[in-house]
């Protein structure tokens, strides 16, 4: 038997907190983010073909997890709508203290959309460099990682190894930059 689809049923907000709501519409319940309108990630690679991944303290997971620096679109309360991309470059500055010369929008789509109305844009940054501290905002405690793209496998195996969490989206940026030279 098929699940019955009710897309005329109103969507109620059960609870809504600080970051995030959790909505129910028909039998369906998922939460949203109430602090921003996009997620962003950023796969990059240096001009000397190193990879930029982040490691930090994730509490749902109460584990430190590896993953690409990733952030909100719109989520500093700013009059003017802010782009996917701005919120990118913008984040990855913030998160890791690099710039990039060259930006792909590889796609878009929905994150875990059983249970998230997240969207999120994969972007891939090319000849990055460090230009200032990175580390994220008041609200996190990001350690930076620029690691070889010839040893990213290994590398993730290690920190596997020591009881980080690898984010799978990883694996979707690792292949678009290896796949794609230099954006073309």
């Amino acid at each position: 038997m098929r699940a019955q689809i009710n897309n005329k049923a109103k969507r109620k907000v059960i609870h809504e907190g600080r970051f995030l709501r959790f909505v129910r519409k028909g039998e369906w319940e998922y939460t949203q983010r109430n602090n921003c309108n996009a997620i962003v990630i950023i796969a990059a690679l240096t001009e000397d073909e190193h990879v930029i991944f982040v490691e930090q303290y994730r509490l749902p997971v109460d584990r430190i997890v590896i993953e690409f620096p990733a952030g909100l679109v719109n989520d500093r309360g700013q009059k003017k709508l802010e782009s996917v991309l701005s919120a990118a470059k913008r984040e990855f500055l913030e998160e890791t203290g690099y710039q990039a010369k060259k930006w792909v929008k590889i796609l878009d789509g929905p994150v875990s959309s059983g249970s998230s109305a997240d969207l999120i844009t994969l972007f891939l940054a090319y000849d990055a460099r460090k230009i200032a501290e990175g580390g994220g905002d008041d609200l996190e405690s990001i350690t930076v990682h620029s690691i070889p793209i010839e040893r990213v496998d290994q590398w993730l195996t290690k920190m596997k190894s020591k009881g980080r969490l690898v984010e799978p989206k990883i694996y979707t940026g690792l292949y678009f930059l290896k796949t794609y030279n230099r954006g073309s």
